[in-house]
């Protein structure tokens, strides 16, 4: 079958999920041993994609019942389990025992549950937990699903969203009460987790990584019962091979030496970023009515449309991601160093971190809590992709996200080493 464009941040099924095969049956293998997974990677690397195309196959196979569940949109634990609640609806058989939990909340519904849309059935459910019933309304809920005729693998997307919204508890900062609210939340799930262990398997997932939103909060031990599974980025050769099956599906001529000078801009071949690339590609032979590509082409694509203002609004994403998690302060914080590695080509030198480390950036924080800080959000830009490690510092890990970012914000940035004490 060809390989079509992804339309949307995820993609599924065989049209357009394209490698990726021994992850699916490492996965595949976790869950049949009933092995909660933590499913980790940098940004735009395929999570999603991977954990839907997994819960699609393992649906087809007929040995589980599978539910998706996104808790992006979530405020707290009540929305969380009214969201689960109401995804449950794809476990045929536990569904009847769900709404047998949740009856008082159809009470007043004139048509058959089955006929309502996703939204009002969550809004249904919402209107009937509250804080002093979202542990025992969730308990029940997951031992519907463990009472399944066929073990439920549970997969739940955005869940470091949802705990980041629970710890700041509608500001910036993580509050004693956030971190309360949190805590509780997840020693839930796990107990949870636990309990039903060998009936439901879960598979946890989300646009940053869990365990910096946990570190920051000091509630790392709550992520003890999910092994993590690391999806590490396309090698040149599969980024190479996609590249060209896009194009055979859209009668183009993209020649090996094209395809390898868009993965050399890359750097490193985040699945998301060679689509981007390729769809760029397309539009641009499309525009000029031709179907082969040069180098000057994807030279001309890459500067124009990749590093443009127009191509921003797909990149805009990572600065959004790191606002959200890391509040002003932080965010400050990350963009001084992921744009001081920009306009160093890329490095940022251990030096140049000890002077950030000693030296105040935020107005009205103190030495020790800047380099508090500063370490922070290293560990957070490292963990979820921005940076790796390397000898004498750190680096960029994308080249298309540090020519970026150096076009975005690098043209009036000082070096903290020119700037005056």
């Amino acid at each position: 079958m060809a390989l079509r464009k992804a339309g949307a941040n995820w993609v599924e099924g065989p049209e357009r999920f394209f490698d990726r095969e021994v992850e699916l049956e490492a996965l595949e293998e976790r869950v049949r041993e009933g092995t909660h997974t933590l499913l980790t990677a940098q940004r735009r690397m395929g999570k999603t994609s991977l954990v839907r195309e997994s819960l699609r196959r393992l649906g087809a196979i007929g040995d589980y019942e599978t539910v998706f569940v996104d808790l992006e949109d979530a405020a707290d634990a009540a929305d969380a389990i009214a969201t689960i609640a109401t995804e449950a609806k794809s476990a045929t058989s536990a569904w009847r025992r769900i709404q047998s939990l949740f009856a008082n909340a159809f009470q007043d519904v004139s048509t058959r549950v089955e006929e309502l849309s996703v939204a009002d059935v969550r809004l249904k459910l919402r209107a009937g937990i509250n804080a002093g019933n979202w542990r025992r309304k969730g308990d029940g809920l997951f031992s519907a699903l463990a009472e399944s005729d066929l073990p439920v693998v549970l997969a739940i997307d955005e869940l470091p969203i949802l705990v980041n919204r629970m710890l700041k508890d509608g500001g910036e900062s993580i509050t004693l009460e956030g971190r309360t609210m949190a805590d509780s939340f997840l020693s839930w799930l796990r107990k949870n987790g636990q309990t039903h262990r060998g009936r439901i398997v879960m598979i946890l997932s989300g646009s940053v990584g869990l365990e910096p939103v946990l570190r920051l909060a000091g509630l790392s031990a709550q992520t003890n019962i999910y092994a993590p599974f690391d999806l590490k980025p396309w090698d040149v050769r599969t980024a190479s091979a996609c590249i060209a099956a896009l194009a055979t599906t859209y009668n183009l001529n993209l020649p090996p030496d094209v395809r390898n000078d868009m993965c050399r801009r890359l750097r490193r071949q985040i699945p998301h970023h060679v689509q981007l690339f390729f769809d760029h590609l397309h539009e641009h032979l499309r525009r000029i009515d031709r179907i082969e590509a040069s180098i000057e082409d994807v030279e001309r694509v890459y500067t124009d449309d990749m590093l443009s203002v127009r191509g921003q609004i797909d990149l805009e994403h990572y600065e959004s991601r790191l606002r959200l998690v890391l509040g002003t302060q932080g965010y400050r914080t990350a963009l001084e160093l992921l744009t001081e590695a920009a306009v160093g080509d890329g490095n940022l030198r251990d030096d140049t971190v000890g002077q950030y480390r000693l030296r105040v950036i935020i107005p009205g924080m103190d030495a020790p809590e800047n380099a508090a800080l500063v370490d922070d959000v290293l560990r957070l830009l490292e963990h979820d992709g921005y940076l790796e490690r390397q000898h004498g510092g750190y680096r960029f890990v994308s080249g298309l996200l540090e020519d970026w970012w150096r076009g975005r914000h690098g043209r009036h940035f000082v070096p903290i080493a020119r700037r005056r004490t």
